[in-house]
């Protein structure tokens, strides 16, 4: 009885008790039907009050942890966990699946919601980031994602009153959540003074911003906005679970077991308390008991409960609690005792009637885990932990009579013999051991057990349940057995939560069954009920018990029982054409997406190659002319006719339109590895094809431009099998050759994925889409048939119900009926299916042999077979209408060739144009007539390796020979077909031509040779001397006497050929033979080996010669097919280790040379190739191994083999000039020109700039010791005592120019900022509204200026450095502007590098788009109808990424460059084109659905011309497109073509270009120094011939324009020095609307005593003087070097500045004369000072000292004294209001305080509390201590000033925020506002006079920020 097929009758899940409730909340809803949805285990529970009835929803595989219902209450969402976690969306009224939302989260899925409408759910994972994502849920899109938190998220919820709004709460932390564009921006709650910090559990959102939220202390804590504004304390008496809001009140539920209702404004109504009503269990759940007679069940758990459950209407009968927890249950014979296992070792007997205790015994002191009362009712065995069986009687009041000791591990499980003579137990180690009973002696002699019948059956061991155990399974994964032996079934449960039921017995290994899932971890235990109708299963650790009914085979109501591994028992053996073709693997070593970064690891060869000057590539170039070929052998249903009758098809990587009229064919050369598959679009003009790759893509192309409209790719691994177009041609579906055999759905026009599964995990060969129902689709495939729906990202898929009819078969193709249930598949024995929904309704034998290949007519359908038959069939599968054989005597007389055998196989079948189209596995395709001829069209070698090539010497002939076993020659003139074929008894690897083209050589695989005549193909003459492959073979030159035959063990054989002799032997090479050639005089021969040795023999002896490299390129060669050499140094590639040039070939007039290599790329370089990695062109056709290549007799063609691509493929011999206008195909050599790409110093800084993230932002002074806020205090000596009789403390600071009342400082708002990015940025000025705005940017403000009135307005929303800006042309998006800032990582959060789309005029963000730009991104660009927005990045790749801005969808993305990219921007036209310049780059790129498809700039046609750093582009019509150069040239490309330069249209680096849309002219703007003829901006026509220059008259030295833009007879200029200019086209009239200061930092500031004036000192040496009321700059005093501070004497008639170098200079303001200077310093004056009273100046340096001097002596400006002592470098200095003392504080956090003029330090720290300041700048000191913050253990607080009115601090830091604090602030980390704005490091801030303004400088940024002070109302 070994029997293994899976048992015929199954399981279904009927009820489950229990309910999660533990480490699960929020679970549990109404829906609309009244019914109660929640889930247990891996089950989805819809439970119906009213009828006491559960339907079950079985699509999750793991626990499911988290659920949320829809708006509408009759949709459900559930989350599992798992390594692959999903969600799916479900009905609760049919339990069918509606969407699989899948590959995003890992872990687990922990919260779920739906938004208002439903239209939107958002989930929350288990990962470490606690992933959020928004999902499209019905699509399966995802829509945003970002980081949650740190710690665990309990629950989130979307605002119900807000759009866009969510709010999530968990560990410690409440977020508020914005959704705009695809980002997700978080705002952490403050908790502030109101609450402490503490776990959140739950929330629930209320109108008016209005959240409220439950805390782990049982209070409820009230929100308004982000801020915390009310507690509700001790609402529940621990924590608060869970809330729900309805339209009364809210309801919240909480760990102390009340439900409480509150009304809206949370008052409380009532309290419902459940702490008396228990039903499920708590804690693990693992004794189960069934009752002998009565339909009854026992269930004992660790929470010490016992209860007794009916089996019949579910409900709990009785309960009583035990002292223990328990482990174990059994009842009696006579059902009257039960007895519990406890955990402590101990049993209880109770009687079951009243539940009162019959004994008590603990013998033990492990855990008991098994009791069996024996069959005949007096013994109880119980089996425990302690490895040991106890017997005990049970008439004897269960007095121990006996004891089984062997086992030496715990005891698992145990059963009775049915005359209870004997006992089997199995233990932990998997040992099964039997005993006598009931003494308990072990039973050694197996003989004895023999007739033994057992009562029952739960070991897991032995040999009748073997088969129960998975293959390869170690032992302790089934936890439970149950056999029933009525039924002859068994059921298990096992550790991975799946129970399966199988035959009893069950002898072997590895045996079927169905499995069932539901439970999630372990199943613990499973039983039969006492009628055998139940089946019991318990799970730990779950409140969960499932009974499973056994009903006869139905196929519906299937527990969604996915059968085992394999259905079949016994498979029927699969044909052997399908057994090789599911051998093949399609796996590659290497693949063509690894080059890349293949080359990148050889970067130190490649430097080692820069120095040395590589051989420029050749002139002329190959084309694609002709391809012989077509993929049968392992594709199927791939060749169709398009609309205008061409024939598509596919061989190698090349997908081929054949014209069968002209025979020609067009070549689509998009793929660049095999294509496996091709699908037509149902209007018979799109063709989309397949093909293998590590991330394989699909290409959709249109076959009368051969243009890719699509390209698909992401979803598969290893290679695509299988494509299929819908009816509608909106949707594709594919299939992938990875393991799991994906299924992917996709909207290809877009590149949209829409849904994927796993298909299987045998080969899926065919995948078709329902015509009538786009949605469904089915799939066949080995020992497959399946039929699928989508749900949204997911396929929810059922196999074909085979009923009676037999077992599922291998289906090997698949179409739709004439309805939309109907379905036919053709199977691997050769019958059609017929199906209808998912059943089998019968078969028809249509074929011997497997059906190949059907196709569906409008009445009727045809299909072919193995047997080389095409059959008509009418439209119902009742008759066959017709069949034709393919036969050789049909062949038509016009037939491009010869079939090589009769009936060969069908693959393809394809109607249309009154002709059936047919391919076959030999490679053939043939035109089948109605009427019966048939003509063959196209052919080329069958399976096999194609090694062999050889050219007639005078004649357009090729011979070729394959692993195939045929040798074919084919015709190479215009008719392209196979002239002859010779079967042969081997295959073979090479061939040759005598010199007369009248004898052929073959070499064959098995060591021999023939000489055929070249003619007729007959023998001449045939040798074996070897045994190995023959691998080259070739005659002498002139005339032939000699033939030369290599092998691959190592010798080479050299024949004369008149009389068919061996006259001599190469001997010495130490590998096997490559390549030979013949020198001219017939005498010497040059041999290749595969150990790269290039070795010299003499003929015809053999005799070996060394010859010395220099002598080796004098001789004249034959002809030349050695890859070695000195001559071929340079056509090894760099990464020689990975691939092998496999073939080349000398043109006859040893100019080029063609080469063939492991990648599949054909090259030509120029001969000789000398010196490594010389350049070459490359053209990629076939998909691996070019084996061979040879030029025909006149250099026409370049004809070459693929190997096993089985391809013969000519290319035309294009000499340079002669070329047609057509663009050649090749790509040009890989490395990139090693040329320098020109240099300029702003161009470098540019390109090497590092980009800081604020956040990260590191102190910009070289401070040393402690922060302030960490330095101990010592206490005072003389604390002062409490009731102080002391004068009362002075004031701080000296408050005289403010009126009678102070008002404190609210807010400070933006009211100004002077400076522009202008000096590594470019395009970024723009105008808006016709010119009458201007907008740009500087630090992280976006600035919109008004031309006329001079007032700025500020996009304020992003949160570091804007670099790049861009204006949306479109005139349906006016003022929409796009900018892009710097940014960590690309994680997602809240700094990763963003790009806001926001209105320029009411300044609203319309998108943001989190991007993977890791640093940053540096280049935006609309595209012609504003609808897409294309950005560059800064991360290494440089990566390119197109957006949808307004969904914030990312339509594309890809690797830009190595090096970096300046700009890319559309074409003004399109919005598929766009053109990316950088570093000695550029390229043009085009947007194929979602793919980026690119071609190199080709500089081949002009002479000389070499690639440089292109920094700027514009565009002309009819494709033109101009790009800037670094060295001033402009290039003019034509398509992808150089076709001519520009010289010198700048005399430096062409930074920027701008097109004006409405005429086509293009301004261009560079570097270059003023002069009468040239300007830095120039204005072009639109070919870029003529020019007008004009000069900006800033009186720079040189010019550096950064950004033009072109207005209404005015262009904007951006220069590097920060100025923004408006220069009049018409009288070339310069105004400049912007100044700022062009580098940074910007150290000084000092503001006027009076007015609205303020002076600012930088880095670039000027000092300038600013005018607030008037938003200008007034004055500029360039000093020739770094200026470093500024001060205003008191009554503002004289101004100090400090520089750089030491020295220092006061000018009259008046008349800006110097009134004195001096240097008594080397290094920088950090800060200088008037003293109150005017008489001192004092001077702070780096040299940590102070200088004083006296100014009523005079301009000499002598030194009167100086501070000493001062410990660091001194960082600020403020005089007491007396001009007695001053305060400097230094660069190692220590303030001091020195008497002025003497310089002596005080340090009587009473005397200082009580000075009263003139000025307060210290950033130390008691009274400041407050400002410095948490976070600044990298960063410093840099810059502070106290306000006049002597009650407000403003600060500056390192993170470029300024910061408003109450003054003084002795509390630690002070609240405060902050404002950003500024990037990093703040340098200096100071108070207007009045406390009208706040003036903040820059360090980065170079400017400077005005903010307005907001004062509180009196």
């Amino acid at each position: 009885m070994a029997d293994r097929s899976a048992p015929s009758c199954h399981l279904r899940l009927e009820w489950v008790y229990g309910y999660r409730g533990h480490q699960c909340r929020n679970n549990l809803y109404y829906t609309a039907a009244k019914e109660i949805v929640y889930f247990v285990a891996g089950v989805g529970v819809v439970y119906s009050p009213r009828e006491h009835r559960q339907k079950f929803y079985l699509g999750h595989q793991d626990d499911i942890i988290s659920l949320a219902l829809h708006p509408e209450r009759v949709l459900v969402a559930t989350g599992q966990v798992g390594k692959e976690p999903y969600i799916c969306v479900w009905d609760s009224y049919t339990v069918q699946t509606i969407s699989v939302l899948k590959d995003v989260h890992t872990h687990g899925i922990a919260c779920l919601a739906f938004d208002l409408d439903g239209q939107r759910l958002v989930s929350v994972g288990l990962d470490s980031k606690n992933t959020v994502c928004i999902w499209d849920w019905r699509k399966g899109k995802l829509l945003s994602m970002a980081p949650g938190h740190t710690d665990r998220i309990f629950d989130i919820s979307w605002d119900l009153y807000q759009p866009n709004k969510l709010v999530s709460c968990g560990v410690k932390h409440i977020k508020f959540w914005s959704l705009c564009g695809n980002s997700l921006t978080p705002k952490r709650g403050v908790f502030g003074k109101t609450g402490d910090l503490q776990t959140i559990l739950c929330l629930a959102c209320a109108r008016d911003e209005v959240t409220y939220s439950g805390a782990l202390n049982g209070d409820i804590y009230v929100w308004k906005g982000i801020n915390l504004v009310r507690t509700i304390q001790g609402a529940h008496a621990a924590g608060i679970f869970s809330m729900n809001a309805c339209e009364e009140g809210f309801a919240t539920g909480g760990r102390d077991g009340c439900v409480r209702l509150w009304d809206l404004n949370f008052k409380p109504i009532t309290v419902i308390d459940l702490r008396e009503t228990d039903q499920g269990y708590k804690g693990e759940l693992w004794a189960l008991a069934v009752h002998p007679t009565k339909p009854l069940a026992m269930t004992g758990s660790d929470d010490r409960s016992v209860r007794i459950w009916s089996l019949i209407d579910h409900a709990l009968i009785a309960r009583c609690n035990m002292e223990e927890p328990i482990r174990c249950a059994a009842v009696s014979t006579d059902g009257i005792h039960l007895a519990l296992g406890m955990k402590d070792g101990s049993f209880t007997v109770l009687r079951v009637r009243d539940m009162t205790e019959v004994v008590h015994i603990k013998d033990r002191k492990e855990a008991i885990h098994e009791l069996k009362y024996s069959p005949d009712g007096n013994f109880l065995a119980v089996g425990s932990n302690d490895s040991s069986v106890d017997i005990y009687g049970v008439v004897q009041r269960y007095k121990k009579v006996g004891e089984c000791i062997g086992s030496l591990s715990f005891i698992t499980h145990m059963d009775w013999s049915s005359d209870s003579k004997y006992l089997q137990t199995n233990d932990g180690n998997g040992k099964r051991l039997f005993y006598r009973m009931p003494n308990g002696k072990e039973v050694t002699n197996k003989e004895e057990l023999k007739g033994v019948q057992w009562a029952s059956w739960t070991c897991v061991s032995g040999l009748e349940v073997n088969g129960i155990w998975p293959k390869y399974s170690d032992i302790n994964d089934v936890n439970s057995v149950d056999a029933n032996f009525i039924g002859q079934v068994m059921v298990t449960a096992d550790d991975y939560g799946i129970v399966k039921l199988f035959r009893y017995p069950c002898l072997r290994k590895g045996a079927k069954f169905k499995k069932y899932l539901g439970h999630s971890a372990h199943v613990t235990n499973v039983r039969w009920s006492h009628d055998h109708q139940w089946v019991w299963k318990f799970v730990p650790d779950r409140k969960l018990k499932d009974s499973l009914h056994i009903a006869p085979q139905e196929s519906l109501v299937d527990s969604n029982s996915d059968d085992s591994d394999s259905d079949q028992s016994d498979v029927p053996e699969l044909d052997s054409e399908i057994e090789q073709e599911t051998q093949i693997t399609y796996r590659r070593q290497v693949y063509k997406e690894d080059l890349p970064q293949l080359k990148e690891q050889c970067k130190e060869k490649r430097k080692s190659a820069a120095s040395k000057r590589r051989e420029r590539a050749p002139g002329n170039s190959i084309r694609l002319h002709f391809v012989h070929g077509y993929r049968g052998y392992d594709c199927r249903s791939n060749l169709f006719y398009t609309q205008t009758g061409e024939i598509v098809y596919h061989v190698a990587a090349v997908g081929v339109v054949y014209n069968r009229q002209q025979n020609t064919q067009r070549f689509y050369l998009g793929h660049d590895d095999d294509i496996l598959c091709l699908a037509i679009h149902p209007l018979k003009d799109y063709v989309a094809t397949g093909q293998v790759g590590r991330d394989s893509s699909i290409h959709i192309w249109d076959t009368e431009t051969i243009k890719p409209l699509s390209v698909l790719k992401g979803y598969h691994q290893y290679g695509v099998c299988a494509v299929d177009f819908s009816a509608d041609g909106k949707r594709l579906a594919s299939v992938g050759i990875d393991d799991n055999h994906t299924i992917v759905l996709w909207d290809w026009k877009k590149g949209e994925k829409l849904s994927a599964v796993r298909g299987s995990k045998d080969k899926i060969f065919v995948v078709k889409i329902n015509p009538y129902m786009p949605d469904k689709l089915t799939t066949v495939g080995i020992k497959h048939m399946k039929f699928w729906r989508r749900a949204g990202g997911g396929l929810i898929g059922r196999k074909g119900c085979i009923g009676a009819l037999g077992r599922t078969d291998t289906m090997m193709c698949a179409v739709y009926g004439w309805t939309e249930e109907m379905a036919f598949s053709g199977t691997s024995t050769g019958d059609v299916c017929i199906w209808r929904d998912v059943f089998l309704i019968k078969t028809v034998k249509a074929h011997d042999g497997p059906v190949f290949s059907m196709h569906a007519l409008e009445k009727g359908f045809v299909t072919g077979g193995k047997d080389g038959v095409v059959a008509l069939w009418d439209d119902t599968f009742e008759r066959c209408l017709k069949t034709y054989a393919i036969k050789r005597a049909a062949l038509a007389p016009g037939s491009k060739g010869l079939l090589l055998e009769d009936n060969p196989s069908i693959r393809a079948i394809s109607l249309g144009h009154g002709h059936i189209l047919v391919g076959t596995k030999n490679g053939e395709i043939l035109e089948v007539d109605k009427s019966g001829p048939i003509t063959l069209l196209v052919q080329g070698h069958m399976e096999g390796e194609v090694w062999g090539l050889a050219t007639h010497p005078h004649l357009p002939i090729c011979a070729t020979v394959s692993d195939d076993k045929t040798l074919r020659i084919w015709d190479l003139s215009p008719s392209h077909c196979m002239l002859a074929v010779r079967k042969l008894k081997k295959g073979g690897r090479c061939c040759c031509f005598s010199p007369d083209g009248k004898a052929l050589a073959v070499g064959l695989n098995d060591g021999s040779f023939l000489i055929v005549n070249a003619d007729t193909l007959e023998d001449l003459v045939s040798f074996q001397h070897r045994k190995d492959v023959i691998s080259e073979i070739r005659f002498s030159p002139g005339a032939g006497k000699y033939l030369a035959v290599a092998s691959c063990d190592n010798f080479v054989d050299i024949y004369n050929v008149m009389s068919s002799k061996r006259v001599g032997i190469c001997k010495g090479a130490s590998s096997y033979i490559t390549h030979m050639d013949w020198d001219i005089r017939g005498k010497l021969l040059q041999v290749n080996t595969g150990a790269k040795e290039q070795l010299f023999f003499e003929a015809p002896r053999g005799k070996k010669q060394t010859i010395p490299s220099l002598e080796v390129e004098k001789i004249g060669w034959a002809s030349w097919t050695s890859v070695l050499g000195s001559c071929c140094e340079g056509i090894w590639p760099i990464i020689g280790e990975v691939t092998d040039v496999t073939a080349s070939c000398l043109t006859s007039d040893s100019k080029v040379l063609a080469t063939g290599d492991d990648f599949g790329f054909v090259k030509l370089f120029r001969y000789p190739a000398k010196g490594k990695f010389g350049k070459f062109k490359r053209y990629v056709a076939h998909s691996t191994h070019v084996t061979n290549v040879r030029w025909t007799c006149d250099d026409s063609l370049l004809v070459t083999v693929g190997g096993a691509d089985t391809s013969l493929m000519l290319w035309t011999y294009e000499i340079e000039g002669h070329r047609d206008s057509r663009q050649c195909d090749s790509e040009e050599s890989d490395l990139d020109s090693e040329e320098d790409g020109g240099y300029d110093s702003d161009v470098t800084r540019e390109n090497e700039i590092n980009y800081t993230i604020k956040a990260l932002s590191t102190n910009i002074r070289p401070m040393f010791g402690i922060k302030p806020h960490l330095q101990q205090k010592e206490p005072t000596l003389d604390e002062r005592p409490p009731v102080s009789r002391a004068l009362p403390q002075p004031e701080k600071l000296q408050t005289n120019n403010v009126g009678k009342k102070k008002r404190p400082i609210e807010d400070l708002i933006l009211e100004l900022v002077f400076g522009y990015r202008g000096k590594d940025c470019r395009n970024n000025v723009h105008y808006l509204n016709d010119g009458a705005d201007v907008i740009y940017h500087t630090a992280s403000i976006g600035i919109l200026y008004n031309v006329a009135t001079g007032s700025q307005s500020f996009y304020q929303e992003h949160n570091d450095d804007i670099l790049c800006l861009t204006v949306n042309q479109h005139p349906k998006f006016t003022n929409i502007v796009a900018t892009g800032q710097v940014g960590d990582s690309a994680d997602m959060s809240a700094t990763a590098p963003s790009i806001h789309v926001w209105d320029a005029m009411n300044k609203q963000t319309l998108s943001v788009l989190r991007c993977y730009h890791s640093k940053g991104v540096c280049s935006v660009s609309f595209s012609a109808t504003g609808k897409l927005l294309l950005s560059v990045g800064l991360d290494p790749e440089h990566t390119i990424t197109i957006w949808k801005w307004q969904e914030g969808a990312k339509i594309a993305s890809r690797a830009g460059h190595n090096q970096r990219i300046f700009v890319a921007e559309f074409r003004p036209d399109s919005d598929t084109q766009f053109v990316s310049v950088g570093v000695k780059h550029v390229r043009f790129w085009t947007l194929a659905g979602r793919a980026l498809l690119s071609k190199k700039g080709l500089l081949s046609s002009i002479e000389d011309a070499r690639m440089q750093t292109m920094l700027s582009v514009a565009f002309g019509a009819n494709n033109l497109t101009f790009t800037g150069t670094i060295s001033g040239d402009v290039c003019v490309w034509k398509d992808h073509v150089l076709i001519r330069i520009v010289a010198k249209a700048h005399n430096g680096p062409v930074f920027t270009m701008y097109t004006t849309l409405r005429d086509g002219l293009i301004v261009t703007g560079g570097k270059e120094r003023p002069s009468k003829e040239g300007g830095a901006v120039k204005l072009w026509d639109q070919e870029l011939k003529r020019c007008r220059a004009f000069r900006l008259e800033t009186g720079q030295m040189t010019d550096c324009v950064r950004s033009v833009c072109r207005g209404k007879g005015k262009i904007l200029v951006g220069t590097r020095n920060a100025e923004i200019i408006e220069v009049g086209e018409k009288n070339a009239a310069c105004n400049i609307l912007i100044n700022g200061h062009m580098d940074g930092p910007i150290w000084g500031l000092a503001t006027h005593p009076s007015r609205d004036f303020f002076l600012s000192a930088a880095e670039d040496g000027t000092v300038r003087l600013w005018d607030i009321g008037e938003k200008k700059m007034l004055n500029k005093v360039s000093l020739g070097h770094a200026a470093r501070t500024v001060c205003y004497s008191p009554e503002g008639d004289m101004v100090a500045i400090g520089m750089k170098n030491g020295e220092f200079i006061i000018l009259l303001v008046t008349s800006l004369k110097i009134w004195g200077k001096k240097r008594d310093r080397r290094s920088a004056i950090q800060d200088i000072r008037f003293s109150p009273d005017s008489r001192y100046l004092a001077v702070g340096s780096s040299e940590n000292a102070v200088d004083f001097y006296d100014l009523t002596l005079g301009p000499t400006l002598n030194r009167v004294s100086y501070c000493k002592d001062i410990p660091s470098f001194v960082l600020q200095m403020d005089f007491s209001a007396d001009s007695s003392y001053l305060q400097v504080s230094t660069g190692s956090y220590k303030r001091q305080v020195y008497e002025v003029p003497s310089g002596k330090q005080l340090v009587d720290q009473a005397v200082i509390d009580r000075i009263t300041w003139a000025t307060w700048t210290s950033v130390l000191g008691d009274e400041v201590i407050g400002i410095w913050s948490r976070h600044a253990e990298k960063a410093d607080v840099n810059c502070a000033c106290v306000s006049h009115s002597g009650i407000n601090l403003v600060t500056g830091d390192d993170f470029g925020m300024v910061k408003l604090f109450d003054f003084p602030c002795p509390e630690k980390f002070a609240k405060h506002k902050r404002f950003l704005g500024h990037s990093a490091h703040l340098t200096n801030i100071r108070f207007t006079s009045g406390d009208r303004y706040v003036v903040s400088a820059g360090g980065d940024d170079c400017s400077l920020f005005v903010w307005k002070c907001v004062h509180m109302p009196h």
